[in-house]
């Protein structure tokens, strides 16, 4: 009987941006995304960042919402103008 060698899988590292559009997650993992993502992009250096949640029912608009208005970090949030998603994405002012 042989044994294998387990390798772990590769690491994963995505840079962090100014902008982080929520379409590819699930849900109910939204709000840990958020969560998770806003103390990198402030450590980034980023003070002023977009989020994009989509139109649709409005269910991952309040969840983003809801992170934002419970973070440290945040001075202040509104949706995006004209040119930048409208009420598909929220634009959030990080604290310096």
């Amino acid at each position: 009987m042989s044994e294998e060698y387990w390798e772990p899988p590769e690491v994963l590292v995505v840079p962090i941006t100014d902008e982080l559009d929520l379409h590819t997650f699930r849900p109910k993992e939204v709000g840990h995304v958020v969560r998770d993502w806003l103390p990198e992009a402030h450590a980034a250096g980023f003070r002023r960042v977009r989020i994009i949640h989509g139109k649709g029912r409005g269910s991952l608009r309040r969840t983003v919402h809801a992170e934002l208005g419970k973070s440290d970090l945040v001075q202040r949030f509104e949706l995006a103008g004209q040119g930048h998603g409208s009420w598909g994405a929220t634009i959030a002012w990080l604290s310096d």
